[in-house]
């Protein structure tokens, strides 16, 4: 029996013990950035490259319908969602959202969650000890649900801003955190639901062309409307994002302890600068592993296949960490995207290909945008890192500081 048809063994629990490095670690080894493995009972093929990116994306290899476990649907995406279409489908729910975030859009958000930062910032320095990733949750979900245009009557930013990042927090790991994210998705969206029924029925007025506005009347046919679960799953799908931020927040705090010289260029204002530096944060930090999708038919990279009916997977973080597309790629260096921008399939933290037609995240200028302004800010900040463990432990998926990053003696610009 030759290698390409010799029975492997299942990945599944490895992935679980060795968290981010796990599928790195593999292909470190294996020829041309292919590998071929066995993942959740079937037959799968990893990648890595811009190449690779493009292999991945095209609808004619993978379907994500069928594809996403349910355990992650049931927690992150919800059921439903824009993530688990495909096709023409997919296109017509994406409508949806691409509106949304055009640059002028953008630009409205960030400034509601730089207004939120500020207000909660003066707050901060009365308190002796504040955790910068807690805070940063609920600043963002704060920010988001003003902009979203969510009544202040129908939600509490705390509360929410818990269970938005508890969704995030526990799609990838069985035991209490994942059971924490269930309960919290489904308590938002039951939540949701209801005001999205209140809209529609006129009990609450939603402002017009804002996202809840958006959301109660997007139809994916002209007969009828989304129904309420759904619609709330994927107004949930613009609020959670936002939240999911909290890491890169912590991420940027981490990276200006380790290598403060950033600290001034930023305090200045040089808004390139600013950019750079919130490229690398994704580029270096861990966020997700890897992506996939469900094979069409017989799939067959650098001479390796899968069948029709398994798994393709892009190595995100070992892309993201790659040496010959980085050079030097566990240094923490913005300057490199000064150097050069990033191309739309190298840097792919929130996945690759175009936004506007296929599954990369439409929200991903919304995180470079946010982060621009919040390292800014964070850079401004005067404040003490009392002694904390800072580890990021890569075998935590999605990992961030233990200590969440604390801070005391918090003094505002």
């Amino acid at each position: 029996m030759d290698a390409h048809h010799r029975p492997m063994l299942d990945r599944t629990l490895p992935l679980l013990t060795e968290g981010y490095a796990w599928l790195p670690n593999r292909m470190r080894d294996s020829p041309d950035s292919v590998l071929r493995t066995r993942l959740l009972g079937k037959p799968a093929l990893a990648v890595r490259g811009p190449e690779a990116v493009r292999f991945l994306y095209d609808e004619g290899h993978v379907h994500r319908h069928g594809a996403i476990p349910a355990p992650v649907l049931d927690t992150l995406f919800g059921q439903g969602a824009v993530h688990t279409l495909d096709g023409g489908a997919h296109r017509t729910r994406k409508e949806l959202f691409l509106p949304l975030l055009d640059p002028d859009r953008v630009t409205g958000l960030t400034e509601h969650v730089a207004a939120a930062w500020d207000e909660a910032v003066r707050s901060w320095s009365e308190r002796p000890r504040v955790v910068l990733f807690d805070e940063a949750g609920v600043v963002l979900t704060r920010g988001v649900c003003r902009w979203a245009g969510l009544p202040p009557g129908a939600v509490d930013a705390e509360p929410l801003a818990r269970d938005l990042v508890a969704m995030v927090d526990g799609f990838a790991t069985p035991g209490p955190r994942h059971l924490r994210a269930r309960r919290a998705r489904a308590r938002q969206e039951a939540r949701m639901a209801r005001l999205i029924e209140d809209v529609r029925c006129g009990a609450v007025a939603a402002p017009a062309e804002s996202v809840l506005e958006q959301v109660s009347r997007h139809r994916d046919s002209p007969d009828e409307p989304l129904d309420a679960g759904t619609a709330a799953v994927e107004l949930l799908n613009v609020l959670r994002p936002t939240a999911a931020v909290s890491w890169f927040v912590a991420f940027t705090a981490h990276a200006l302890h380790r290598w403060p010289v950033h600290r001034e260029r930023l305090r200045a204002g040089d808004g390139a600068f600013a950019t750079a530096f919130a490229h690398e944060v994704r580029r270096f930090y861990p966020f997700a592993p890897f992506l996939g999708g469900r094979t069409v038919k017989e799939l067959t990279w650098h001479g390796a296949s899968v069948p029709a009916g398994g798994i393709l997977l892009l190595d995100v973080y070992g892309q993201n960490h790659d040496e010959e597309l980085w050079g030097d790629p566990y240094t923490f260096r913005p300057e490199r995207f000064l150097d050069r921008p990033p191309e739309r399939d190298e840097l792919i933290p929130q996945g690759g290909g175009d936004p506007a037609t296929g599954h990369r995240c439409p929200g991903e200028r919304v995180t470079v945008g946010l982060l621009e302004s919040l390292a800014v800010r964070l850079a401004r900040l005067e404040y003490t890192v009392p002694e904390q463990d800072l580890r990021i432990p890569l075998r935590r998926i999605p990992t961030r500081p233990r200590s969440g990053f604390a801070v005391t003696g918090v003094r505002a610009p």
